[in-house]
C-alpha cells in the first residue's frame, strides 16, 4: 500500500512538472530538453542558401532564452548585428498552428518558407503544404494570434 502512494504522488509530481514545461512557452521554440533554437540549423544560413546548414558550438550565441548556432563567424556576426532580421516569425513555432489554430506546436527547421524576406517553420510538409494553400492569410491570423500566445 505504502509502494501504490509513493507510485501516485511520483506520478502526480511528474505529471504536474511535465505540464508546467509544455504549458509556459518560451519566446523562442526548444526542443525539449535543449535550448537551441532552430534544433542547432544556422538561421542566418535560410538567407544565404538554398539549404538550411546546422550550425556549430564554436559559433553560438545566447539570444532570448535560447542558444543559436551558427556554420561560420560571418553568419554569427549577420546575427549579432540585426537578429530581428534573421529570427523565424513566432519565435519558430508552426507559422500554420499560430494562424489556423490559435495554438503553439513545433517548428520543424527542415519544414519552411520564406515570405517577404521573412523566415516561417512548419510541423511537417503536411502543413507546410496547408501553409502554402493560404499564406497571407494564415500570417494576418498568426499575427493577431501571436501576442496572445506568449506571456
Amino acid at each position: 500500500m505504502m509502494y501504490l502512494r509513493f507510485f501516485v504522488f511520483a506520478c502526480s509530481v511528474f505529471l504536474s512538472t511535465f505540464s508546467m514545461l509544455t504549458y509556459a512557452a518560451s519566446p523562442i521554440y526548444t526542443k525539449a530538453f535543449s535550448n537551441k533554437a532552430l534544433k542547432g540549423y544556422d538561421v542566418v544560413s535560410y538567407f544565404t542558401s538554398d539549404t538550411p546548414v546546422k550550425g556549430l558550438k564554436e559559433h553560438s550565441l545566447k539570444h532570448k532564452g535560447a542558444t543559436w548556432l551558427f556554420s561560420s563567424a560571418e553568419n554569427l556576426e549577420l546575427f549579432k548585428a540585426t537578429p530581428q532580421a534573421y529570427e523565424p516569425q513566432y519565435g519558430g513555432y508552426c507559422a500554420w498552428a499560430v494562424g489556423a489554430k490559435n495554438d503553439l506546436a513545433p517548428g520543424n527547421p527542415k519544414h519552411w518558407s520564406m515570405v517577404d524576406g521573412k523566415l516561417y517553420l512548419n510541423y511537417n510538409s503536411d502543413i507546410k503544404n496547408e501553409w502554402l494553400e493560404d499564406t497571407s492569410g494564415f500570417i494576418g491570423k498568426a499575427d493577431k494570434n501571436w501576442p496572445n500566445l506568449i506571456k
